[in-house]
Protein backbone atom coordinates (compact mmCIF):
# COMPACT_ATOMS: atom_id res chain seq x y z
CA UNK A 1 0.00 0.00 0.00
CA UNK A 2 1.07 3.57 -0.63
CA UNK A 3 2.56 5.83 2.00
CA UNK A 4 0.95 9.20 2.64
CA UNK A 5 2.38 12.50 3.88
CA UNK A 6 0.83 14.69 6.57
CA UNK A 7 0.05 18.13 5.14
CA UNK A 8 -1.92 19.57 8.07
CA UNK A 9 -2.50 18.88 11.75
CA UNK A 10 -5.47 20.72 13.24
CA UNK A 11 -7.22 20.92 16.58
CA UNK A 12 -10.44 22.66 17.56
CA UNK A 13 -10.12 23.96 21.14
CA UNK A 14 -13.84 24.84 21.30
CA UNK A 15 -16.37 22.55 19.63
CA UNK A 16 -17.94 24.23 16.62
CA UNK A 17 -15.47 27.13 16.49
CA UNK A 18 -12.26 27.82 14.54
CA UNK A 19 -9.48 25.45 13.57
CA UNK A 20 -6.02 25.82 15.10
CA UNK A 21 -3.16 24.49 12.92
CA UNK A 22 -0.16 22.79 14.53
CA UNK A 23 3.26 22.00 13.12
CA UNK A 24 4.16 19.23 15.58
CA UNK A 25 2.37 17.60 18.50
CA UNK A 26 2.88 14.73 20.91
CA UNK A 27 -0.01 12.28 21.06
CA UNK A 28 -0.76 9.91 23.94
CA UNK A 29 -2.12 6.36 23.77
CA UNK A 30 -5.89 6.29 24.19
CA UNK A 31 -6.28 10.07 23.92
CA UNK A 32 -7.40 12.64 21.37
CA UNK A 33 -5.15 15.28 19.83
CA UNK A 34 -3.98 17.41 22.79
CA UNK A 35 -6.26 20.41 23.27
CA UNK A 36 -8.87 19.18 20.80
CA UNK A 37 -12.46 20.11 21.67
CA UNK A 38 -11.67 20.59 25.34
CA UNK A 39 -14.49 23.14 25.59
CA UNK A 40 -18.03 23.17 24.24
CA UNK A 41 -20.99 25.54 24.47
CA UNK A 42 -24.24 23.93 25.59
CA UNK A 43 -27.28 25.00 23.62
CA UNK A 44 -29.68 25.74 26.46
CA UNK A 45 -30.26 23.55 29.52
CA UNK A 46 -27.84 20.67 29.24
CA UNK A 47 -27.02 17.33 30.76
CA UNK A 48 -23.26 17.68 30.90
CA UNK A 49 -21.93 17.17 34.43
CA UNK A 50 -18.28 18.24 34.85
CA UNK A 51 -18.06 16.12 37.99
CA UNK A 52 -19.10 13.02 36.04
CA UNK A 53 -18.29 13.79 32.38
CA UNK A 54 -19.62 11.50 29.68
CA UNK A 55 -20.09 11.61 25.95
CA UNK A 56 -23.27 13.39 24.86
CA UNK A 57 -24.84 13.74 21.40
CA UNK A 58 -23.48 16.73 19.50
CA UNK A 59 -26.98 18.23 19.33
CA UNK A 60 -26.50 19.10 23.01
CA UNK A 61 -24.02 21.78 21.98
CA UNK A 62 -23.67 24.63 19.52
CA UNK A 63 -22.27 23.01 16.38
CA UNK A 64 -22.04 23.70 12.67
CA UNK A 65 -24.44 20.96 11.58
CA UNK A 66 -27.30 23.08 12.96
CA UNK A 67 -25.65 26.41 13.69
CA UNK A 68 -23.89 27.37 10.46
CA UNK A 69 -23.54 31.00 11.63
CA UNK A 70 -20.65 29.87 13.83
CA UNK A 71 -18.53 29.69 10.66
CA UNK A 72 -18.75 33.47 10.28
CA UNK A 73 -16.79 33.88 13.51
CA UNK A 74 -13.01 33.69 13.68
CA UNK A 75 -11.66 32.56 17.04
CA UNK A 76 -8.22 32.34 18.64
CA UNK A 77 -7.48 30.24 21.71
CA UNK A 78 -4.38 30.69 23.88
CA UNK A 79 -3.55 27.28 25.41
CA UNK A 80 -1.38 28.92 28.08
CA UNK A 81 -4.06 31.26 29.43
CA UNK A 82 -7.24 29.60 28.04
CA UNK A 83 -8.33 33.00 26.73
CA UNK A 84 -10.71 32.72 23.77
CA UNK A 85 -10.91 35.75 21.47
CA UNK A 86 -13.79 35.99 19.00
CA UNK A 87 -13.66 38.16 15.89
CA UNK A 88 -16.35 38.95 13.35
CA UNK A 89 -15.52 40.67 10.11
CA UNK A 90 -11.93 41.07 11.26
CA UNK A 91 -12.87 42.94 14.44
CA UNK A 92 -12.72 41.57 18.03
CA UNK A 93 -16.22 41.21 19.49
CA UNK A 94 -15.66 39.16 22.66
CA UNK A 95 -12.87 37.72 24.77
CA UNK A 96 -12.74 35.67 27.95
CA UNK A 97 -10.69 33.23 29.99
CA UNK A 98 -12.63 29.98 29.63
CA UNK A 99 -11.06 28.59 32.80
CA UNK A 100 -12.70 31.33 34.91
CA UNK A 101 -16.40 31.98 35.65
CA UNK A 102 -16.13 35.63 34.59
CA UNK A 103 -14.39 34.75 31.33
CA UNK A 104 -16.96 32.08 30.49
CA UNK A 105 -19.73 34.55 31.21
CA UNK A 106 -18.27 37.01 28.69
CA UNK A 107 -18.36 34.37 25.96
CA UNK A 108 -21.82 33.15 27.00
CA UNK A 109 -23.25 36.66 26.84
CA UNK A 110 -21.88 37.18 23.36
CA UNK A 111 -23.23 33.83 22.14
CA UNK A 112 -26.63 34.54 23.68
CA UNK A 113 -26.91 37.65 21.51
CA UNK A 114 -25.18 36.32 18.38
CA UNK A 115 -27.07 33.01 18.26
CA UNK A 116 -30.44 34.48 19.24
CA UNK A 117 -33.20 32.53 17.52
CA UNK A 118 -31.16 29.31 17.41
CA UNK A 119 -30.92 28.72 21.15
CA UNK A 120 -33.03 26.47 23.37
CA UNK A 121 -32.00 28.52 26.39
CA UNK A 122 -29.02 30.35 27.81
CA UNK A 123 -25.72 29.07 26.33
CA UNK A 124 -23.19 27.68 28.78
CA UNK A 125 -19.45 27.05 28.32
CA UNK A 126 -18.59 23.60 29.70
CA UNK A 127 -15.45 21.52 30.22
CA UNK A 128 -14.02 18.77 32.42
CA UNK A 129 -10.48 17.61 33.04
CA UNK A 130 -9.49 14.93 30.53
CA UNK A 131 -12.75 15.18 28.58
CA UNK A 132 -13.03 15.92 24.85
CA UNK A 133 -16.31 16.93 23.18
CA UNK A 134 -15.78 14.86 20.03
CA UNK A 135 -18.64 13.52 17.92
CA UNK A 136 -17.84 9.91 18.86
CA UNK A 137 -17.51 8.42 22.32
CA UNK A 138 -14.13 6.78 21.77
CA UNK A 139 -11.06 9.03 22.01
CA UNK A 140 -9.38 9.04 18.60
CA UNK A 141 -7.98 11.14 15.75
CA UNK A 142 -9.91 12.02 12.60
CA UNK A 143 -7.97 11.61 9.33
CA UNK A 144 -8.97 12.86 5.85
CA UNK A 145 -7.33 11.93 2.54
CA UNK A 146 -7.03 14.98 0.26
CA UNK A 147 -7.12 12.75 -2.82
CA UNK A 148 -10.63 11.70 -1.77
CA UNK A 149 -11.56 15.38 -1.44
CA UNK A 150 -10.39 15.98 -5.01
CA UNK A 151 -12.38 12.98 -6.22
CA UNK A 152 -15.50 14.30 -4.53
CA UNK A 153 -14.86 17.65 -6.23
CA UNK A 154 -14.55 15.84 -9.57
CA UNK A 155 -17.89 14.03 -9.36
CA UNK A 156 -19.79 16.93 -7.81
CA UNK A 157 -18.35 19.63 -10.06
CA UNK A 158 -17.89 21.86 -7.00
CA UNK A 159 -14.86 23.21 -5.15
CA UNK A 160 -14.80 21.68 -1.66
CA UNK A 161 -12.70 23.17 1.13
CA UNK A 162 -11.19 20.23 3.07
CA UNK A 163 -11.80 22.15 6.31
CA UNK A 164 -15.49 21.33 5.89
CA UNK A 165 -14.62 17.92 7.33
CA UNK A 166 -13.02 19.33 10.52
CA UNK A 167 -10.42 16.57 10.66
CA UNK A 168 -7.34 16.44 12.87
CA UNK A 169 -4.93 15.14 10.21
CA UNK A 170 -5.01 15.82 6.45
CA UNK A 171 -2.88 13.52 4.32
CA UNK A 172 -1.94 13.34 0.64
CA UNK A 173 -0.08 10.99 -1.67
CA UNK A 174 -2.65 8.17 -1.76
CA UNK A 175 -5.19 7.07 -4.32
CA UNK A 176 -8.70 8.35 -3.65
CA UNK A 177 -10.54 6.34 -0.99
CA UNK A 178 -7.50 4.15 -0.24
CA UNK A 179 -7.91 5.08 3.42
CA UNK A 180 -11.07 2.96 3.59
CA UNK A 181 -8.89 -0.12 3.03
CA UNK A 182 -7.12 0.59 6.32
CA UNK A 183 -9.98 -0.44 8.60
CA UNK A 184 -8.64 -2.58 11.50
CA UNK A 185 -5.05 -1.95 10.35
CA UNK A 186 -2.25 -0.21 12.28
CA UNK A 187 -0.54 2.92 10.99
CA UNK A 188 2.93 4.29 11.63
CA UNK A 189 3.14 8.08 11.77
CA UNK A 190 6.14 9.91 13.20
CA UNK A 191 7.08 7.99 16.34
CA UNK A 192 3.44 7.13 17.09
CA UNK A 193 1.28 4.16 16.15
CA UNK A 194 -2.42 4.37 15.35
CA UNK A 195 -5.12 1.77 14.80
CA UNK A 196 -7.91 2.56 12.31
CA UNK A 197 -11.24 1.81 13.99
CA UNK A 198 -13.97 3.15 11.70
CA UNK A 199 -15.01 5.18 8.71
CA UNK A 200 -16.41 8.64 9.48
CA UNK A 201 -20.13 8.93 8.83
CA UNK A 202 -20.83 12.49 7.74
CA UNK A 203 -23.60 14.86 8.80
CA UNK A 204 -25.03 18.20 7.73
CA UNK A 205 -22.04 20.08 9.17
CA UNK A 206 -20.17 19.32 5.92
CA UNK A 207 -22.72 21.39 3.99
CA UNK A 208 -21.43 24.56 5.68
CA UNK A 209 -18.72 26.57 3.93
CA UNK A 210 -16.01 27.08 6.58
CA UNK A 211 -15.36 30.64 5.38
CA UNK A 212 -18.82 32.06 4.71
CA UNK A 213 -21.10 29.92 6.86
CA UNK A 214 -23.36 29.31 3.85
CA UNK A 215 -24.84 25.87 3.20
CA UNK A 216 -23.73 25.58 -0.40
CA UNK A 217 -22.68 21.96 -1.04
CA UNK A 218 -24.85 18.99 -0.06
CA UNK A 219 -21.87 16.77 0.69
CA UNK A 220 -23.82 13.83 2.12
CA UNK A 221 -26.15 13.80 -0.90
CA UNK A 222 -23.19 13.91 -3.29
CA UNK A 223 -21.52 11.02 -1.46
CA UNK A 224 -24.70 8.96 -1.53
CA UNK A 225 -25.39 9.73 -5.21
CA UNK A 226 -21.92 8.98 -6.53
CA UNK A 227 -20.49 6.45 -4.07
CA UNK A 228 -23.49 4.82 -2.36
CA UNK A 229 -22.56 5.85 1.18
CA UNK A 230 -22.24 8.93 3.42
CA UNK A 231 -18.74 8.24 4.78
CA UNK A 232 -15.74 10.51 4.45
CA UNK A 233 -12.51 10.12 6.42
CA UNK A 234 -11.48 7.60 9.04
CA UNK A 235 -11.11 7.44 12.81
CA UNK A 236 -7.86 6.10 14.27
CA UNK A 237 -7.06 5.40 17.90
CA UNK A 238 -3.58 6.15 19.28
CA UNK A 239 -2.12 2.85 20.50
CA UNK A 240 1.48 4.01 21.00
CA UNK A 241 2.16 7.62 21.86
CA UNK A 242 4.79 9.71 20.09
CA UNK A 243 5.46 12.88 18.15
CA UNK A 244 3.84 13.59 14.81
CA UNK A 245 4.43 16.58 12.56
CA UNK A 246 3.61 18.18 9.23
CA UNK A 247 5.72 16.49 6.57
CA UNK A 248 5.86 13.14 8.38
CA UNK A 249 4.99 10.01 6.48
CA UNK A 250 1.99 7.87 7.37
CA UNK A 251 1.49 4.30 6.26
CA UNK A 252 0.30 0.84 7.17
CA UNK A 253 2.59 -1.01 9.58
CA UNK A 254 4.11 -4.03 7.84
Amino acid sequence: MSRATILQIIRYPVKGLSAEPLERVTVTAGETLPGDRIYAIENGPGRFDPEAPRHLPKVSFLMRARNGRLATLSTRFDPATHVLTIERGGRPVASGDLSSPIGRRMIEQFMAAFMQGELRGAPKVVSAAGHSFTDVAVKCLHIVNLASVRDLERVSGRAIDPLRFRANIYIDGLAPWEEFRWLDMDLAVGTARLSVIDRTHRCAATEVDPASGERNVAVTSELRRHFGHEDFGIYAKVITGGEIGVGDGLGVVG
